[in-house]
């Protein structure tokens, strides 16, 4: 089974994501880098959500649990 792409690896005391790693690049990321890649097109298995007034990385839906965030 191939591993996740992104996991999240921090969380605030609200349960809000907030450190992910790439783990096919081994690249650590705040949530402001991530939404910022995820806007310059460089993971097209996720978008952003404004969640609470602020832009939340998100998984796209589909028949995977490989690609979900957690």
């Amino acid at each position: 089974m191939a591993r996740k792409r992104v996991s999240v690896t921090g969380q605030d005391n609200t349960g809000r994501n907030t450190a992910f790693r790439d783990n096919y690049t081994s690249t650590n990321m705040s949530r402001t880098q991530f939404v910022s890649a995820i806007k310059q097109g460089h993971y097209a298995n996720y978008h952003i959500r404004n969640i609470g007034g602020v832009e939340t990385p998100v998984s796209n839906p589909d028949q995977s649990s490989n690609n979900n965030l957690g």
